[in-house]
């Protein structure tokens, strides 16, 4: 399974697909840093929160490049269980690339802002803060990206529906006093957990209902491959 990996992202790459997702990410956190400098965990939940939808979008790119032809033949050699979450593994990889990226920039565009004295612990903890808002993002957009991609819903026109839908509810069902907040993975709420008290406990059961939505999501993908064939 890992060749196939290996063999999704080399095509990702060559085929200049992750062009795109790439810039409107550094777009996206040039336009977010360029308001001026912030302390590292407000940027950092800030930043997790834009690049949900790129995180999603390049997920779907990164599936669709597969031909249809050549992803039965997977099937048939490594098997249709390998061959999906291959597909999954695949796009997460892809996805800790670009957050990697999404933390080092705002230090190269002066986007954040130093400690204030020597014993100021704020660099440290929002670094730790802004790395978990990130990595509680990858699993939720991975699972939004893949729902949406050609293999699971069949047309490009119902893929865009999907990642509109998943990307614009994150937000407006994560907004404080929201009816139903657990219809969407809780990116603006890990957003809010950084800009103010982060307690253990909030951080531990915000990382857990993020891997539960993305579960279930994943889930459904998966569903829907079945159902695809």
């Amino acid at each position: 399974m890992s060749a196939l990996v290996r063999m999704r992202l080399a095509g990702f790459l060559r085929t200049g697909r992750a062009v795109a997702p790439l810039l409107a990410g550094l777009i996206t956190l040039g336009t977010l840093y360029g308001g001026g400098r912030a302390q590292p965990a407000e940027a950092y939940g800030v930043s997790a929160v834009v690049l949900f939808p790129v995180l999603a979008w390049q997920t779907k790119i990164l599936l669709d490049v597969e031909p249809d032809v050549q992803r039965r033949l997977a099937q048939v050699t490594v098997g249709v269980v390998r061959e999906r979450w291959a597909g999954l593994l695949a796009a997460a990889v892809a996805a800790l690339v670009t957050v990697a990226v999404a933390l080092l920039f705002p230090w190269l565009v002066g986007g954040v802002s130093g400690p204030v004295d020597p014993g100021d612990r704020s660099i440290p903890v929002g670094l730790a803060l802004g790395l978990w808002a990130h990595l509680l993002v990858v699993p939720a957009a991975v699972a939004l990206g893949a729902l949406a991609s050609r293999a699971s819903v069949g047309g490009a026109a119902y893929g865009v529906a999907v990642l509109a839908l998943g990307g614009v509810g994150a937000v407006v069902l994560g907004l404080t006093g929201s009816v139903a907040p657990w219809l969407a993975p809780p990116i603006m709420a890990a957003a809010r957990t950084t800009a103010g008290d982060a307690a253990a406990l909030t951080v531990l059961g915000l990382s857990g209902w993020a891997l539960a939505w993305s579960a279930a999501v994943v889930g459904g993908y998966l569903w829907r491959r079945r159902a695809q064939g």
